[in-house]
């Protein structure tokens, strides 16, 4: 008798194999046609991919629950903001109102169910140089309230996307920010730079493709529209579409709405100042205040209206919602030297990094900082121009100290000033500046000090030179001993506040010395004092 071969599936069983088959022609296609190597199988076990989907959709819940928790007022989102962002005063005030209003509203929305269609939504324009701050803001405020941030060029689109991108491309990098958490990316924030660029002036010298057409495209953005989550023109996007869907995976969201995504753009606007000044002398002689006339002369972009920003060249539709106006400020040598010493962003921070990956060790000493500040103003690119003013300084010793004998040093005035002579010098004795540089870490302490308690603390003489001695002593460094040995006095401090407004604090040998008794004895004497 002849031996039966296998038997052909047939019905449901011949259905399944010939999708499986049909599944794996598709994905051989696409590593054929895109070189793709290790891509995942289009056909995981259903149970598997099921509790994976589960998983994922727990997670993205958790993370837009926690952004819809944002219930801050405005003088609290402006502390968080002076942390980082030195001076721009009524910037700050101004972009924490409207920050506060619209996340609030948003929540509401969101508790009650259902959208308030009469809502103005507060979209931002920022007015100012490079390098004031611009987009250092509005990244920070997205971090505060917890929600995805996408920057871009606005010069890069075009009004159909046939040169340059198609500006719905926006709304679906804010999905790709938010791990694919379309709702999430719904309260995301978007900023866009160059705005200025697309103005009817600036568009007949310096763009071919039509400037009004690219504001035409974000007006349906800048208020409440559907965008298509995957782009008709990308093929690997369209792919991934089809992987998802026979993964199971189809549920997700296909658009994203832009209702309650926050909208910023900026520019430096470098005419507009000639504007507004036309239009104030054109006015009427004696309808002016003193005060109105200086912030003319001195903060004309502060003073803009919507005229202005019409004769600049904007379409009165697209201006008209932008309905909150913030000018930036240019940064004085002063505001530099306060970004150095004083933001929780400080590019100080990147440096010390860089040189403690060679094992060095390394500190800034306030006459340097001024020096930087000095060389950095110079440059007329506002915060940028520290950048480069550090690079300058300190490239050779970042060339030449690693794998050396050289441990530590300070970066003082001396050495920004002469660079070239002060390495020489520190190649010769690795110890050169070695009473500079613990005296350095003293003033860091303080501003560290500050910055993480919000009392103003400073070493007499007499304490910072036994501060040195005691880390000598004790073979550790200064920021650990001063942070063991005060351990107690940012609550001391913070009663000593609250009883006498009192905001700067001495600090004393006698309070290194025994550092306890002596905060207990200041404390009574200002209790005493006060009853």
């Amino acid at each position: 008798m002849e031996s039966e071969g296998p038997k052909e599936p047939n019905g449901p069983e011949k259905k399944k194999e010939t999708h499986k088959l049909f599944d794996d022609d598709i994905l051989n296609l696409i590593k054929d046609k895109f070189s793709i190597k290790g891509f995942p199988t289009m056909h995981p076990p259903p149970q598997a991919a099921h509790e994976e989907d589960e998983e994922e959709q727990v997670l993205e819940q958790e993370k837009f629950l926690k952004a819809l928790e944002f219930s801050l007022a405005p003088q609290e989102v402006k502390d968080h903001l002076d942390r980082f962002v030195i001076g721009q005063e009524e910037a700050k005030k101004i972009l924490s109102v409207a920050v506060c209003d619209h996340y609030n509203h948003v929540r509401r929305d969101y508790e009650e169910g259902h959208p308030d269609r009469e809502y103005v939504k507060q979209n931002v324009i920022l007015l100012g140089p490079t390098g004031v701050g611009k987009t250092y803001v509005v990244r920070i405020l997205a971090q505060l309230v917890g929600v995805p941030f996408v920057k871009a060029d606005i010069t890069k689109f075009s009004e159909t996307g046939y040169v340059g991108g198609d500006v719905d491309d926006l709304v679906r990098e804010l999905v790709r920010a938010a791990d694919g958490n379309v709702d999430l990316a719904e309260y995301g924030i978007i900023y866009l730079d160059e705005i200025d660029k697309i103005s009817a002036a600036s568009e007949a010298i310096s763009r071919d493709v039509s400037g009004r057409g690219v504001q035409t495209g974000l007006l349906k953005l800048l208020e409440e529209t559907e965008v298509s989550r995957r782009s008709p023109l990308d093929m690997t996007a369209q792919f991934q579409e089809m992987m998802e869907f026979t993964q199971g995976k189809s549920k997700k969201k296909r658009t994203i709405n832009t209702r309650n995504i926050l909208f910023v753009v900026s520019g430096a606007f470098t005419k507009m100042g000639d504007i507004v000044k036309q239009r104030f002398n054109e006015g009427k002689v004696g309808f002016h205040t003193p005060n109105e006339v200086d912030d003319i002369s001195d903060h004309p972009l502060a003073m803009a209206k919507t005229t202005d920003f019409i004769e600049y060249g904007f379409e009165p539709e697209f201006i008209g919602r932008l309905p909150v106006r913030v000018a930036l400020e240019d940064l004085t040598e002063n505001d530099l030297f306060d970004i150095l010493k004083h933001s929780e962003g400080s590019i100080l921070r990147q440096y010390k990094e860089s040189f403690e990956g060679y094992d060095i060790e390394v500190a800034f000493s306030d006459g340097a900082l001024r020096v930087l500040a000095a060389n950095a103003i110079e440059e007329k690119t506002g915060a940028r121009g520290l950048v480069t003013v550090l690079e300058e300084t300190l490239r050779n010793f970042k060339f030449y100290l690693p794998g050396g004998k050289v441990q530590r040093f300070v970066i003082t005035a001396e050495l920004v000033r002469d660079p070239r002579e002060y390495l020489k010098k520190l190649l010769e004795d690795p110890d050169y500046g070695a009473e500079a540089l613990a005296e350095a870490q003293v003033r860091e302490f303080e501003t560290d000090f500050h910055r993480e308690y919000g009392h103003r603390i400073t070493f007499d003489d007499g304490a910072t030179e036994l501060a040195v001695k005691m880390s000598k002593d004790q073979q550790i460094s200064i920021a650990r001993l001063l942070t063991e040995t005060l351990s107690d006095y940012s609550y001391g401090l913070n009663i000593i506040r609250k009883k006498t407004g009192q905001e700067a604090f001495v600090i004393t040998t006698e309070m290194l010395e025994r550092p306890v008794e002596a905060l207990e004895e200041w404390i009574k004497e200002t209790l005493e004092a006060e009853t």
